[in-house]
């Protein structure tokens, strides 16, 4: 069992009490679920969620009355193989358009009598076959039913046929179509990317099926619990590469060139791949492009590959990529017990890509920003990341891939794991970086924020609560990432890691090429052989089944430890009933008041007081998924031990973490949470300031067009001891961090010499640009500054820097600079530009706008912005797209008058008949973040502008 709890030297009661307090905190979230399981849900593993979801009802009520109404496939048939064909075109048609064509042949067998066939197909034009829209065949001894009626289904993004007579169970029948479709810019299914190099404009044909985009490649059973294996041809020009899953079939090597033939008079090449493993839909990906790789090869004769464009291999971007995929493999295959499945590893950076990276089976897509590393421009931030993602999606080619989820609603278990574990695969190609602590900042913390509102939701939803496309979309959000990666640590702390991972390794080879629900996982685990006070299902299902965590209090003057649940504004649970609403106004939840009773009677003994000089600290290396609070007594002994001998504390990131959020739920007062800060012009360590600097970022957000700010400015000049020496670059991988963080804050608070600094570096490229004088660590923070200190001249000279970078984090650094101008004028004609792709990629709008809506000066041009647009940004944006959800939370975040919290409900109502797609959900947190903010900042105003005051005199 991992260390979960420290206690100080005074109080140390060893193991024991480590355990017993560890298992405590599991399993008091625990006790009121039996009873309520049994009422509200079926068996584990049957898709039911914990408690009813917040999510916001549909708009519309709509009753299916025929199987083609509904979004999930009938079960009468599944898929056993594809052949598929395509031939998408680089160069635009005599209208204009981009468009691929092909043809698919789909083999499946009937496991229930039907005399209907129901495929997706969406936005395909079907070339028809005797007035029908494909044609079906028999591969066994009964014939085929002839096809009495075919169309489309808009809605639901079908082709159905019906039959003359039903299809015979246990017979296995061809359905194959031709069609057409367009190889668009909107970056889902088979699409455009575009890029200019040396002058000219190349395109790359590519694709991103995740979550329900290969329906538009091509007709297909596009579930993913409807696996099969997949025979693939691409029809490309002359000069480019075809790449998919695996390798090339009529090839001695992968590096080999297709055969070449002429097709309706055009010259081809034609490249055939072997069968894929048995997969998922969601999982293939196609490319054709002009792109070149580098290469290298495990022991194990595994290929490994890295393509880009020729300009940035060319330029060594990859090298650091192809450096650490190898180790990362290695790692993952001995920390599952299981060989990589396939024969290759393709990593490709493509120019245009809507989310960060797709683990598809052996040809990982990534954006440029996430896999291209400049050993000279870029940044040890830059570098991490790579590090990161490709650490992420390498754990998928396992956990997703060759054992996957049965339906969407168990997403959490596919990218909460993967995002647990990226940090071990990390740590182990880099060991010097400590990537292992970063999850707290990066995960853990970030999820309480989301997970504190009344409005989350359980990890694991019903499956008839995630449907339509967009219900889907929603699913890849902070809480299926961030709250399954720290509840999937915490349960591997528990276990132990070595036990974590032999479970791990009997689940995965057990259910290989299948399909799973995520008790399957918890039964795993449970076979693997170690002694708990309970089943891994009745300890885990309290954590995934519903919403929220707790809040952990120690009353070191008692010994007595009790728990509710943590809300970050308990005034919003009145209005959204819940089973698990404990905090209700009037009403006490009676399996609520068990869970207390439990916990108090268990510990209610002499183990966790302390007196005199002794402190109780719990949670140490945050491996439990809840916060901390203490008695007043013991909260001014570690603050106290903070301003005097801070090292002994060992989760200072914590402490500061948790006074803030409970000081926003009403727990403990502003002050005490604003008391932890004094400490930090001591404070060397970045965990520990960053977690001050995102926490003391909410002040600025509620205070910055208030009185308040000029005596925040004050306060920090503090700090401005961190600040020495920061030009010279530290040697540590996180003391850059926080050299970074240090000129940030000198700038922030006035310091002269900052501003002078950066004025001078800005000013020096602007007369060389092609000597940049700026560390690549600090181009973000020197950009934005210089930019905001200046005037157009120094946004105009960024913006042709930005159009004419070849490196895309540059280019990254520098888009969201130009934001960062106070200049309304300029904020203005930056809004406008992200919506033309000609000037801002369409991958980067929607997070062009959120970097203007940052800015103070911009958030109401932002808002405004977005209203005006809204149905032209949700149309081109907003149906499927993973990231659109931040739209609204970074438009509103600053949101905190009881004008703009109208200002939102309006918005809401006024676009009802549009629609709000994936980011329903986030509407709905903006409303309910708006109102607490509302409250908060009235009620805490003017004693944070007192407290300020005083400290800074």
């Amino acid at each position: 069992m991992g260390k979960v709890y420290y206690i100080s030297k005074n109080v140390s009661l060893g193991i024991l009490v480590l355990a017993a307090i560890a298992l405590a905190t599991i399993i008091a979230l625990s006790i009121a679920y039996d009873k309520e399981r049994a009422k509200n849900r079926g068996k584990p593993g049957d898709g039911g969620t914990g408690g009813s979801s917040t999510s916001p009802p549909p708009t519309t009520h709509f009753t299916p009355k025929e199987p083609w109404d509904r979004y999930r496939l009938p079960d009468s048939l599944v898929p056993v193989s594809y052949n598929v064909t395509l031939w998408p075109r680089l160069e635009p048609n005599t209208d204009g358009l981009y468009i691929f064509t092909g043809n698919s042949k789909v083999v499946f067998s009937c496991v229930k009598e039907t005399d209907l066939i129901i495929i997706h197909c969406n936005k395909l034009n079907l070339t028809t076959f005797s007035g029908h829209h494909a044609k079906l065949s028999g591969l066994s001894e009964a014939a085929a039913p002839s096809i009495q009626k075919s169309w489309l289904v808009e809605k639901t993004a079908y082709l159905v046929l019906r039959l003359h007579s039903s299809l015979t169970v246990g017979a296995t029948y061809v359905l194959h179509t031709e069609f057409q479709g367009e190889l668009a810019d909107d970056l889902e299914g088979f699409y455009r990317s575009e890029y200019t190099e040396d002058g000219v404009k190349k395109v790359v044909a590519t694709s991103q099926m995740q979550a329900t985009y290969a329906r538009k490649a091509f007709p297909c059973f596009d579930e993913p619990a409807l696996k099969a294996v997949f025979n693939v041809i691409i029809i490309h020009s002359r000069g480019t590469v075809a790449l998919s899953n695996m390798s090339r079939s009529n090839c001695s090597s992968p590096r080999t060139d297709s055969a070449e033939s002429v097709i309706d008079g055009v010259p081809v090449k034609v490249t055939t791949f072997e069968p894929t493993k048995r997969m998922s839909t969601y999982l293939l990906a196609f490319i054709v492009s002009d792109f070149v790789s580098i290469q290298s090869n495990q022991n194990n004769n595994l290929l490994i590959r890295i393509w880009a464009r020729k300009k940035a291999i060319d330029d060594r971007q990859g090298d650091y990529a192809l450096n650490v995929t190898g180790p990362i493999l290695q790692f993952y295959e001995r920390y599952y017990n299981a060989t990589y499945p396939l024969s290759k590893s393709d990593q490709i950076a493509l120019p245009d890509f809507n989310a960060g990276a797709m683990e598809n089976w052996g040809l990982v897509t990534y954006r440029e920003t996430a896999l291209l590393y400049d050993p000279i421009l870029s940044s040890t931030g830059n570098k991490e990341r790579i590090t990161t993602v490709i650490s992420h999606e390498l754990a998928h080619m396992w956990f997703g891939n060759l054992v996957t989820l049965q339906w969407w609603n168990d997403l959490w278990l596919n990218e909460g794991f993967a995002s647990y574990v990226e940090y071990l695969g990390a740590d182990y190609a880099e060991p010097t970086w400590n990537m292992k602590d970063q999850i707290v900042l990066y995960d853990v913390h970030k999820v309480f924020a989301v997970d504190a509102l009344a409005s989350s939701h359980p990890l694991s939803r019903r499956a008839e609560e995630v449907n339509d496309p967009s219900q889907i979309s929603e699913m890849f959000n902070t809480i299926s990432y961030s709250k399954g990666a720290a509840v999937l640590r915490m349960l591997s702390e528990f276990l132990t890691e070595p036990v974590f991972a032999r479970g791990l390794s009997s689940y995965l080879n057990t259910f290989a090429f299948g399909n799973t629900v995520y008790t399957d996982l918890w039964d795993h685990l449970q076979q693997v052989g170690m002694q708990i006070p309970d089943t891994v299902h009745n300890i885990m299902n309290r954590w995934t089944l519903q919403m929220g965590f707790p809040v952990v209090t120690v009353d070191t003057s008692t010994g007595t430890i009790n728990q509710k649940h943590f809300l970050l504004d308990p005034e919003s649970v009145v209005d959204r009933p819940s089973e698990f609403n404990s905090c209700r106004a009037g009403v006490i939840d009676p399996m609520f008041s068990i869970l207390m009773k439990r916990v108090s009677v268990v510990y209610t003994n002499s183990l966790m007081r302390a007196s005199g000089q002794e402190w109780v600290l719990l949670n140490t290396n945050m491996s439990g998924y809840f916060r901390v609070n203490y008695d007043l007594g013991n909260w001014d002994r570690l603050l106290s031990l903070l301003n005097t001998n801070h090292q002994v504390i060992i989760n200072r990131a914590q402490i500061i973490d948790d006074a803030f959020n409970l000081a926003r739920a009403k727990i403990v007062s502003t002050t005490l949470a604003l008391r932890t800060t004094k400490y930090l012009s001591k404070e060397r360590d970045y965990i520990p300031w960053e977690s001050a600097l995102r926490n003391l970022d909410y002040y600025l957000l509620m205070f910055d067009r208030t009185e308040v700010y000029g005596a925040f400015q004050k306060y920090e000049n503090h700090f401005k001891t961190i600040t020495e020496n920061w030009t010279k670059v530290p040697t540590g991988h996180t003391d850059q961090y926080n050299q970074i963080n240090a000129i940030g804050v000198a700038c922030n608070t006035g310091v002269e010499s900052c501003r002078d600094l950066i004025k001078t570096w800005y000013r020096q490229w602007m007369e060389n640009p092609n000597q940049n004088p700026i560390h690549p660590n600090l181009k973000g923070t020197v950009y934005c500054r210089a930019i905001a200190f200046g005037g157009v001249e120094e946004w105009e000279f960024a913006w042709e820097m930005f159009k004419n970078a070849t490196l895309a984090s540059e280019a990254a650094r520098l888009r969201s600079a130009l934001a960062c101008t106070k200049a309304p004028w300029l904020l203005n004609r930056y809004l406008e530009y992200s919506l033309d792709p000609a000037k801002i990629r369409k991958q980067d709008a929607t997070s062009t706008i959120q970097s203007i809506a940052r800015n103070v000066v911009g958030m109401p041009l932002a808002w405004n912005f977005v209203r005006a647009r809204w149905s032209y940004i949700f149309q081109q944006y907003g149906e499927g797209s993973f990231s659109f959800s931040s739209l609204i939370s970074g438009v509103t975040q600053r949101f905190s008058t009881e004008f703009e919290l109208q200002e939102l409900k309006q918005f809401k109502e006024d676009n009802l008949h549009v629609g709000f797609g994936s980011a329903t959900l986030a509407l709905e947190q903006a409303i309910e973040k708006t109102t607490a903010n509302i409250r908060w900042v009235t009620e805490n105003k003017a004693h944070v502008l007192k407290w300020l005051t005083e400290e800074s005199t």
